[in-house]
Order: structure tokens, then C-alpha cells, then sequence
């Protein structure tokens, strides 16, 4: 049914890696490095399953269960050469916590890594929405309610259901109805010119989508509602469907790189869903 030639990617045999490399680490830098290599890992096989057209990640296939899900994906070339290096580090990443009789990991952020963000569980993160420069704004409010080695939950104070979460790299995961999502758009560890690219669209609205492709133009550190963030903004530009044809959609995104955090949203079509301006204005802070 996944047609193709190329090899599958759980047949992608381990270029090893020796457990003794991480045998001065602690058990959280291994948790860290481990969800760093899933992380990208899961980047790989997304773009192998983005051309393929499967689609089978972005149904939601988590980092943690991702290793499985390589079962569906066709990978060849640099992109198997990849996950063989990676498989290879997980192996003995596996190795080197067993040795050292690692307890498993937490899910909740450790707490010196959570400090070195810049929000912290309870801070009210206070957008001003709009749908066009001149046009009166409107709240758009996320409490966050939890740090996660690998998301960040927050509470949409605007919606009665509001869980809105989103991975490390500012991906949206899970986002109330109605609201505007993009999933597979970011990287993590964002680097100048680097490209992306994924979907954006509403949430419950499978007919109501943008795919976009992005560069990096700017990274550095950005003060932004009396906090300091590691911004990295990119420029995007793709096509939505509108009425029987497709329009330009084109704006501008920007994130923390650390947390994911969104700073701002710039966006321009024909297409009324993909026309915002979303700006992180203040934090309201809990005690730190």
C-alpha cells in the first residue's frame, strides 16, 4: 500500500555507537540527549512520510512511542544514513542509562532546566490579536500550566476547553476547536537559514489548510514583554485553498528556542482564516 522501493526504516541497521562515550554523564543529560536524538529522529522520518504523502505522523504519533512508528516509513539516502546514525546513539544512550541504573525518566521538566526558561508554571502569557494593522486588537491569553522534557502545556483562558499544548521546538500538538494550529512547521535548534516546512490550519476543519515553507532569517536574543528570549524568526510563504482555487499565504514567525514559546504571528492572504497579526505584549509573572 506505502509503495516505493527503499528500504524500511526499522530495517535501517545501527552504525554503533560506544556506551562508554556517556559513561561520566548523569542520568538527566542521558534523558536530555535521549530526547534530543528521538526529536530528530522523528524530524527525519516526518520528512520521508511528508513526500510519500503517508501522513502516518501527523496523526499524532508522539516522540515517546516513535521508534515503532519507523515501521511505516521508506527511508533511502542521507535520510537512512541518518536514522542509522541516530538508531545507533539511542542503542547506546539505552545502554549506558541501564548501566548506570538510571530510575525512568520523569515527565515533568527537571527543575534546573525549568528555571533556565524564560516563563515558568503560572505565568500569563497576554497576546493582542488582530485581524488586520489598523483593525482594534483583541486578548489572546495561555496560562502555562505545565514544563515537560518534551511539551509545554498551557491553559487558552478564551476557551472554555482550552488545552493548548505545543512541543519544545513551538509545534502546536493539541489546540481547542476553531483555533489556528500548525503542526511540523518548526525544528528544533533552529539555525540561521535553515528551512522548514509543515501545514497550518483550524482545528476541526480538515478542509482548512496552508502548507507553508519557511526559512530562518534571524536568530539572537530578543527582550519581549520585560522577558529575554533566544528568538528565532522565520519568513513563510505557501498556498491555501480559497473557494475552488488556492491563494498565497505569507508572514512571518517568531519563537523562543528554548521553550517554544511564540512571540509573534504575522501572516497575509486572500484567504481571511490566514490573516493575523499575534503579538506577545506582557507576561504576568508568578513568583519565581
Amino acid at each position: 500500500m506505502l509503495g516505493g522501493c527503499a528500504s524500511r526504516s526499522v530495517d535501517v541497521r545501527p552504525l554503533s555507537a560506544d556506551p562508554v562515550e556517556f559513561a561520566d554523564w548523569s542520568c538527566d543529560r542521558i534523558y536530555d540527549e535521549l530526547d534530543t536524538v528521538q526529536q530528530r529522529a522523528a524530524e527525519v522520518a516526518y520528512a520521508v512520510d511528508e513526500r510519500a504523502g503517508n501522513n502516518i505522523l501527523a496523526l499524532g504519533v508522539g516522540v515517546t512511542i516513535f521508534w515503532p512508528a519507523l515501521l511505516a516509513m521508506r527511508p533511502d539516502g542521507l535520510e537512512a544514513a541518518d536514522l542509522a546514525r541516530l538508531k545507533g546513539r539511542y542503542e547506546a544512550l539505552q545502554v549506558a542509562s541501564s548501566f548506570k541504573r538510571c530510575p525512568p525518566p520523569g515527565a515533568d521538566l527537571p527543575a534546573a532546566a525549568a528555571a533556565s526558561l524564560p516563563v515558568a508554571v503560572g505565568d500569563r502569557l497576554i497576546y493582542e490579536d488582530r485581524k488586520a494593522a489598523r483593525l482594534p486588537a483583541s486578548p489572546w491569553v495561555l496560562r502555562v500550566a505545565a514544563l515537560r522534557r518534551s511539551e509545554v502545556e498551557f491553559v487558552h483562558e478564551s476557551v472554555p476547553t482550552g488545552l493548548w499544548l505545543q512541543d519544545r521546538a513551538g509545534n502546536v500538538v493539541s489546540a481547542p476547536l476553531g483555533t489556528l494550529q500548525w503542526s511540523r512547521l518548526l525544528r528544533a535548534d533552529l539555525q540561521l537559514g535553515q528551512v522548514v516546512a509543515g501545514e497550518m490550519g483550524v482545528v476541526g476543519d480538515p478542509l482548512t489548510r496552508a502548507r507553508l515553507r519557511g526559512q530562518v532569517v534571524a536568530v539572537g536574543p530578543q527582550a519581549v514583554a520585560d522577558r529575554r528570549f533566544d528568538a528565532a524568526v522565520i519568513e513563510l510563504f505557501g498556498d491555501a485553498a480559497y473557494g475552488e482555487a488556492f491563494t498565497r499565504v505569507e508572514g512571518a514567525i517568531v519563537v523562543d528556542r528554548g521553550s517554544g514559546v511564540l512571540l509573534r504571528l504575522d501572516l497575509r492572504s486572500a484567504n481571511p482564516t490566514f490573516t493575523l497579526q499575534r503579538r506577545l505584549v506582557s507576561v504576568e509573572a508568578v513568583s519565581r
